[in-house]
Order: structure tokens, then C-alpha cells, then sequence
């Protein structure tokens, strides 16, 4: 069996100026952070992001990364609208395609299918077709209504967190909600997974632990273990997220030069130094889960 394990390092090498990369998760939850903050170390640029987005969109629209954005939302949850997000926005550095979450998850399973479109009513009637050109209508052949076009979302990249995986590719995800990640390892040409545990491939055959992997291990380029590498998001059921760190982060917004003391201090560093300086892997694991 191939061994797909690689660091960090040489998964983001992977990605160049200009692709399109799905990072997975869900605001601040199983988010991919480490492998975010190996990209934002890196020289890449021009990127279109396509994310239901959190703090990995912010940080990368505050390194000036992201020259398009596919979205439904930019939140830290409990913080409304992600600030560095919010900044680039409203300045209008980005190109955008703001879409429904129904469209969101539509457009992945289009890649994913490797069909063009996947029609639907979601959008009709709404300012969602006139704020997102990219949306069009086309006509039933059975009943010559008119439906709601929702292009593939191919994806050149994706990256993804799990609870844990072993060298082969399979990925285990035991949280309340896979949200997208299947769809996401299934759109793209690549996909990259961080995992808090690396297991050996026996750990599957035991009891029913091989009904939490979501896509197959063909799916999967390469695996880096990361533990804790989603925080400062949640990994349920292993740890919650860091609502202290998130809350710093979001004041960075605020201040002159916030952005660079935030890179210096959690961006510029190993991961290991990243966890002694957020309290360590022991104080991760008791951060609160959220509830849904």
C-alpha cells in the first residue's frame, strides 16, 4: 500500500500562484488551521478560495493571499463576521461569488459528480442571481420551468482536518457533523489531510470504527500528523474551540500593526511553538466542545 504520509511543508508545496483551494471545516470548527498557517508561510499568492469560511479566510485575506473568494459565510460564530475578512471586503480587495450554502454544497457535489451544473430552485425569486452573475437559469426538458444553474466548484486543492488517519489515506471524523469534508476530498484534483492522530491500519478493522471514514483513501494525497492541528477551531470530539484565542485574534484587527504581532507570535513559528504558546496540547484538550 502507498504511504502517503509528508509534512506540512511538503503539502503546501504542492499548491501554486493562482489555484483554486477548498479548505474545509466550518467557521471555527475542524478547520485545517496548521496547514493554513504552513500556506500562509509560503510564497503563494492569487488564490481563489472556496470555503464555508472562519479565521482560515481572514488570515489569508489579511496576508493578501486570496485574489477570489467562493463563499456562503466568513464567521468565528459567536464573533458575527470575521474581522480580517470583513476588512478586505468592504475595501473590496477581493473578487467574490457569494452564494446560498444550498448552492455551496450543490457546486462541490457537481466537482464531485464531475457534472457540470446541478440544477435547483434554491435562489429563486431572491437578489442572490443578481449579486452572483455566475448563477444562471436553465430550462426543464421535462416541465419547462426555469431552475437555478449551480456551476461544479472544481477544486485544484483541497485541505481538511480529521480526528485521525492512517499512512494510506483512510480518515476517521467522529464529530456531530462531517459538514462538507467528503464533498471537498471528492472535488479536488488533490486533497491534503492534517490529522490530530496518526493510527496504524488495523485501528479500522476494530469494532464499527470504519463507519466514521467518509471517502475512500483514493481520495487522499497526502497525510500530515498534526496534533491539534485545527485550533484555535474545534475538532469534536477531542477539543472545542479557543474562544481566549479567537478573541485575541479579533482584536489584532483593531490595533495598528495588529496583523504582523499576530503573524510573528502564531503564524512564524513551528507548530510545536504555536502549542506551547496557546497553553499547550493539554489545555486544547480541555477547551469546552461547542454545542449545536
Amino acid at each position: 500500500m502507498a504511504n502517503k504520509l509528508m509534512s506540512a511543508a511538503q503539502a503546501v508545496a504542492q499548491i501554486k500562484d493562482g489555484m483554486t483551494v477548498g479548505i474545509g471545516g466550518w467557521g471555527p470548527r475542524r478547520k485545517p488551521m496548521a496547514l493554513v498557517r504552513e500556506l500562509l508561510r509560503s510564497p503563494v499568492k492569487d488564490l481563489t478560495v472556496v470555503a464555508y469560511g472562519g479565521a482560515d479566510v481572514g488570515m489569508l485575506c489579511a496576508a493578501d493571499k486570496v485574489k477570489k473568494l467562493i463563499f456562503a459565510f466568513v464567521t468565528l460564530d459567536f464573533i458575527p463576521l470575521e474581522p480580517y475578512f470583513r476588512q478586505a471586503r468592504q475595501s473590496g480587495a477581493l473578487e467574490v461569488m457569494e452564494i446560498d450554502e444550498g448552492h455551496f454544497l450543490l457546486g462541490l457535489k457537481a466537482a464531485a459528480m464531475r457534472v457540470p451544473f446541478i440544477p435547483t430552485r434554491i435562489g429563486l425569486g431572491t437578489d442572490v442571481l443578481k449579486h452572483s452573475p455566475g448563477l444562471k437559469l436553465v430550462p426543464s426538458p421535462y416541465d419547462k420551468k426555469q431552475w437555478v444553474a449551480m456551476p461544479a466548484l472544481h477544486l485544484d486543492v483541497a485541505l481538511l482536518h480529521v480526528d485521525r488517519a492512517d499512512a494510506r489515506g483512510v480518515c476517521q471524523v467522529k464529530g456531530p457533523d462531517l459538514y462538507m469534508d467528503d464533498l471537498f476530498a471528492r472535488a479536488a484534483r488533490s486533497t491534503f489531510v492534517s490529522c490530530d492522530e496518526l493510527v496504524e491500519s488495523s485501528y479500522f478493522a476494530q469494532g464499527e470504527e470504519a463507519r466514521y471514514v467518509p471517502w475512500e483513501r483514493a481520495e487522499t494525497t497526502g497525510v500530515v500528523h498534526l496534533p491539534c492541528g485545527a485550533h484555535p477551531s474545534s475538532c469534536a470530539p477531542l477539543y472545542g474551540f479557543d474562544t481566549k484565542h479567537f478573541k485575541e485574534y479579533a482584536a489584532s484587527a483593531k490595533e495598528e500593526g495588529g496583523w504582523a504581532n499576530y503573524f510573528d507570535r502564531y503564524v512564524q513559528c513551528s507548530q510545536e511553538q504555536y502549542l506551547e504558546r496557546v497553553g499547550g496540547p493539554e489545555a486544547i484538550a480541555k477547551l469546552p466542545l461547542p454545542v449545536f
